[in-house]
């Protein structure tokens, strides 16, 4: 009798563990091509989509300036961020948008950020 109680406890204690070790290896059939950083630049292993066209709504003021629309990539694949109004953050800065371009790691996104002319 105190074996077998000796012996469930020993077995409860262990089975959280047991199950977090079985879903680490289920999960890890699950990973996909992650986004490649490397300062401002993610890297794809395609071509984006073509940007998709915007209606561009009335600007909130005569000081902001219209975002593109952009595909970003995820991870495994590609989403679509709509457009949006914003105001620069200072006097004499303009918005550089983001663009891909290919090279030898794929296809990289780079730019969209405010700076001056």
């Amino acid at each position: 009798m105190i074996f077998q109680s000796i012996r469930s406890t020993g077995l409860r204690r262990a089975l959280p563990a047991l199950a977090l070790a079985a879903a680490g290896l289920a999960l890890s059939g699950c990973v996909v091509a992650p986004a490649y950083p490397a300062g401002d630049v993610v890297y794809a292993p395609s071509a984006p989509p073509p940007l998709q066209t915007e209606v561009i709504p009335v600007a909130p003021s005569p000081v902001h300036v219209w975002i593109n629309g952009y595909w970003g990539w995820g991870g495994a694949r590609y989403a679509w961020t709509p457009g949006y109004w914003a105001a620069p953050p200072r006097p004499g800065y303009v918005w550089h948008p983001r663009y891909w371009d290919h090279g030898p790691r794929g296809w990289g996104q780079r730019g969209g950020h405010w700076g001056p002319r």
